[in-house]
């Protein structure tokens, strides 16, 4: 059932500044005392959207294992053995997997499994383990931490007692309340199984309530009376030990989902999660950008200003370049307010005859001239892919994936071949940034220097990368308002 926000926060009452004082500092001891390695799988590069000052490493795409994208099991424990090294206690690994095939995301999940537990053994570390899928439910859920949980078993870690999903993300307006999970649409909570999200070709669903959301995904394999749930009643009344104890029963990997509405649910939950942890429970975690954030007890910043989007940018006078290869509403909303900047100049990159051979080639070719045109006279470039997606008749979904990863690739293939330097890229769209990150400019390892706006992370390209040390700004397809892209360029420009 749709509600208005103040309906929602008026049912929930919040907590009081007494309390919040009280949790802030349970929250921080507990989560001080982890003493586990986070690492964090992100299925696309939005999720560092709530993290500054954490490093994300990607795979190289040479690969001679057959999973493109991905190297042999020597450089991905490389990887992990890296991330492990890090002094943050957190690291980001950008998998990309919600642009893989369901063949390709368990196979990869299955060697970064394999990898994550014997640099863990080497390294003698423990760790804590986050799925990071999007907030709007789609992705390649339970196939993932379904994988994850029997490779790492198979390799001898401990049995995983649970699955703890919690895709709250208050900063896109994920807000999950009587275990139904809502997108916020102006001041309107929406069901997720009632917005466009819900449609999606490739990872749609019916459901808004979590527990039957769990039993349609998993097709029955755990069913909605199954699942344990961690209420909002218990949180807002700070039940620590009853909550500890739920997740102390859990076990055979029992699907347990959380509700929240604020910050200050998440690190109740975090608390009354460290005490379980402490008494030797094992969980993975699939959630949203928020988890992972309380988790690793990162602070909170301010938005990064003009100076520090444009950093390293020299003296040059070439304008930039905003690549977008979302189709959702919102996206198509915010490009239209961007064409009202006099500053811009709009670059359909066209997907009309996206299935035929060689017709995305010549588009990549057409495409870097105009780019370089645009740039080279000081104003920004806008590529877009157009906004009406072919597809082949009656083709099957991983058909439709398919087509789409190839049209994400040659849009991103674009950024390789320019030789003009553009004064600042922004990516629009989970695919399309990852794409643009690991293809178009070459990144390995990145510093997440921060966000531009709410829910937009920007990263410091590595010495590897094609820009070194530039800013990358991240833009997800889902996030913000109708002016929030035209007014970050604005700001910028």
């Amino acid at each position: 059932m749709r509600m208005t926000l103040e309906e929602l926060k008026k049912r929930y009452p919040s907590y009081t500044e007494e309390q919040k004082e009280e949790i802030e500092a349970r929250y921080q001891a507990a989560v001080s005392g982890l003493g586990s390695q986070i690492v964090v799988l992100d299925d696309d590069p939005t999720g560092t959207q709530t993290v500054h000052d954490i490093y994300v490493y990607t795979a190289a795409p040479e690969t001679d294992c057959g999973i493109p994208g991905w190297g042999t099991a020597e450089m991905t424990e490389d990887l992990m053995r890296r991330g492990f090294q890090d002094e943050h206690g957190m690291f980001y690994v950008l998998t990309n997997s919600r642009s893989f095939s369901e063949e390709k995301t368990e196979q990869v999940h299955r060697q970064i499994a394999k990898s994550l537990a014997a640099v863990s053994k080497e390294q003698g570390k423990d760790f804590l383990l986050i799925s990071r899928g999007d907030s709007t439910l789609r992705g390649h859920y339970p196939l993932e931490t379904d994988t994850l949980r029997a490779a790492l078993e198979e390799e001898g870690a401990s049995a995983v007692d649970g699955l703890i999903l919690c895709p709250f993300f208050p900063e896109g307006g994920r807000l999950t309340a009587g275990d139904v999970h809502y997108c916020l649409e102006g001041e309107t909570a929406v069901p997720a199984g009632e917005t466009e999200f819900a449609k999606d070709t490739t990872f749609g669903f019916q459901a808004s309530d979590l527990k039957e959301y769990i039993a349609e995904k998993s097709l029955g394999r755990y069913p909605a009376d199954e699942v344990l749930c961690i209420e909002l009643e218990e949180l807002r009344g700070m039940q620590y030990e009853q909550i500890e104890r739920k997740l102390c029963d859990a076990e055979g990997f029992r699907q347990i989902v959380v509700n929240a509405l604020e910050y200050a649910d998440l690190k109740v939950f975090a608390i009354a999660l460290a005490g379980a942890l402490e008494k030797g429970k094992h969980f993975l975690i699939r959630s949203a950008a928020a988890v992972p954030k309380v988790l690793g007890g990162v602070t909170e910043q301010g938005f990064l200003g003009r100076e520090k989007l444009l950093e390293n940018a020299g003296k040059g006078a070439n304008g930039g370049l905003v690549v977008v290869g979302s189709h959702v509403k919102k996206t198509n909303q915010q490009l239209e307010e961007l064409r009202k900047l006099p500053e811009v100049e709009f670059l359909e990159f066209s997907t009309e005859h996206a299935a035929e051979e060689g017709a995305l080639e010549a588009e990549t070719k057409r495409a870097v001239r105009e780019v370089e045109r645009v740039i080279r006279t000081g104003r920004t470039a806008v590529l877009y892919t157009s906004r009406k997606l072919v597809l082949p008749e009656g083709g099957s979904k991983e058909e439709a994936l398919r087509i789409s990863v190839r049209i994400s690739e040659a849009l991103t293939d674009v950024v390789c071949a320019l030789e003009e330097e553009p004064a600042f890229i922004l990516a629009k769209g989970g695919i399309t940034s990852s794409d643009v990150a690991v293809r178009g400019l070459g990144i390995r390892k990145a510093l997440v220097m921060g966000q531009a706006d709410k829910g937009i992370p920007v990263w410091r390209q590595g010495a590897e990368a094609k820009f070194p040390g530039r800013p990358y700004i991240i833009f997800p397809g889902n996030v913000g308002t109708e002016k929030t892209l035209g007014d970050l360029v604005k700001r910028i420009v």
